[in-house]
């Protein structure tokens, strides 16, 4: 399974980077305006320092909803950097654009996927990759992971090539559960990737192995 960091903060990429793990990046307006940045230059600027830190695919969002508009921006993000991904909603509009897309070879992620139909479109409309949104299932008590178990299923049943890119992730168990039923890839903040460090075994096992060094040196 594909790790992604869902962030706009550099120096979180660069931390994720740095571990080894990291195969891309999602971002997306909110995080841009997280971390202040503003005005579509100064957003064109950040894809392009993400990207310079990544070897991976940075999926950049487009801010219209009307096809003609949703392919200008597309266009020109993908422009910007070959590892640049064309992040499209998943609405009408979204699912044309990325037919339009697919058919130019340009990458592209589609988006606010909630249902297995939603995603059967995406697939059909030879979307890279397809985010559903576990958390924001979880948090209107839907099981998340089961909708992505019944996505796995269909997109096998029939070869579809689309990426299951679980988003929304937020906690570890999460990024386990989701490589349990196949995810091709989970994208989350960098504690749901460095949690997966932890555990108070490793600890207490580090200690005592530094302790008995202690006493023999």
């Amino acid at each position: 399974m594909k790790f992604f960091i869902d962030t706009a903060n550099l120096a979180q990429i660069k931390e994720a980077q740095a571990l080894g793990v990291l195969d891309g990046v999602t971002t997306n307006p909110s995080l841009m305006a997280k971390e202040g940045i503003s005005g579509k230059e100064n957003i064109l600027q950040h894809y392009r320092d993400i990207c310079e830190l990544v070897d991976g695919d940075v999926s950049a969002e487009v801010i219209a909803t009307d096809f003609e508009n949703m392919v200008k921006e597309g266009e020109e993000l993908a422009a910007l950097n070959p590892q640049i991904v064309v992040k499209l909603p998943m609405i009408a509009d979204g699912v044309k654009a990325c037919k339009y897309f697919s058919d130019k070879g340009i990458k592209t992620n589609v988006t606010l996927v909630f249902s297995v139909g939603q995603a059967l479109l995406a697939a059909k409309a030879g979307a890279t990759y397809m985010s559903p949104f576990l958390g924001r299932l979880d948090d209107v008590s839907t099981d998340g992971l089961h909708l992505i178990s019944e996505i796995r299923h269909i997109y096998d049943n029939y070869g579809f090539e689309t990426q299951i890119l679980s988003a929304s992730v937020r906690h570890t168990m999460h990024v386990i559960n989701c490589a349990k039923i196949g995810s091709d890839v989970m994208t989350g903040p960098l504690s749901s990737i460095t949690g997966l460090l932890s555990h108070p075994l490793t600890d207490s096992g580090l200690a005592k192995f530094l302790e008995d060094y202690k006493k023999g040196n």
